[in-house]
């Protein structure tokens, strides 16, 4: 009797010593599966990999004066313009350099949503159907839309309605385009990537008129003369420009912001567009 005793004593305490020794392999096998590593890296935010990359790349279609453009400096080709004055600013607050990317401007939010850049600015308005894919910061300038036309057409065009059947030219993708579709249905709308190309075909007379930004109009007409601002009188539904980050990027954002808001309450950004006006040749 006592020796079964003891034999069930034993099987006991060898039971227990099995579980525990199982209890004390659970942390070590759970371990891996919690992904502590991928945790950190989870947390590491857009502003957080900029630094660590050591540069703010920006996305541009440099063929917009005076917001960004090329031009010759100490005979070396360069991009030169306001936004570019602003994302230098970004940069040096951000602590990086800045390296510049231009492509077309239908394609930089695809850029931006790839990667390929880390953020846009290009004259961008903020619009509801962008804000599906991308942030965007506040608004750092806002301009007027413009009709140009040849100056031997000034009195020929005054209105919408003489538009009618008329070729009419946009900026591809940009805010001008949409203008032009809802607002002057009745024309022949022709999209280009290009804003020089534009210009050129108005001048060319392969178009009759041209939506463009103030700014971007007067930098132009300032070096062609037979280009003039038309009377024609459109809505202007532009709510402004702004810069785009990629989705999910609040603390990017949020410093962004910090420093354009700067930018604007000193005056800076106006002072930038009269002297980019000024580098248009």
């Amino acid at each position: 009797m006592f020796k079964n005793n003891r034999k069930s004593l034993v099987l006991m305490l060898l039971a227990l010593v099995i579980v525990l020794a199982a209890c004390g392999q659970k942390p070590a096998a759970v371990a891996p599966q919690n992904g502590g590593g991928q945790e950190s890296a989870a947390k590491e935010t857009k502003l957080d990999q900029i630094k660590k990359a050591g540069k703010l790349v920006v996305g541009t279609s440099a063929d917009y004066p005076p917001y960004e453009f090329h031009k010759e400096v100490n005979k070396k080709d360069e991009i030169v313009g306001f936004d570019i004055e602003i994302a230098k600013a970004l940069a040096k607050d951000l602590g990086v350099p800045l390296e510049v990317k231009d492509m077309k401007f239908d394609g930089l939010l695809a850029a931006l949503e790839a990667g390929n850049v880390d953020f846009v600015i290009s004259g961008m308005t903020p619009t509801p159907e962008r804000q599906k894919s991308v942030d965007f910061t506040k608004i750092y300038y806002t301009a007027v839309q413009k009709v140009v036309v040849r100056a031997e057409d000034k009195d020929k065009y005054k209105s919408i309605d003489d538009l009618k059947g008329k070729k009419v030219g946009a900026q591809k993708g940009a805010t001008q385009e949409t203008i032009v579709k809802e607002q002057m249905p009745n024309s022949d709308l022709k999209a280009l990537s290009k804003i020089s190309d534009l210009m050129l075909d108005l001048k060319n007379k392969k178009t009759d008129a041209l939506v463009v930004e103030l700014p971007v109009a007067t930098a132009y007409l300032s070096k062609n003369p037979d280009l003039v601002l038309s009377d024609i009188k459109i809505e202007n539904p532009d709510s402004g420009s702004a810069i785009a980050v990629k989705k999910g990027s609040p603390e990017l954002v949020e410093a962004m912001n910090k420093s354009l808001e700067k930018l604007v309450n000193e005056k800076a950004v106006d002072k930038l567009v009269i002297e980019a006006n000024e580098l248009v040749e």
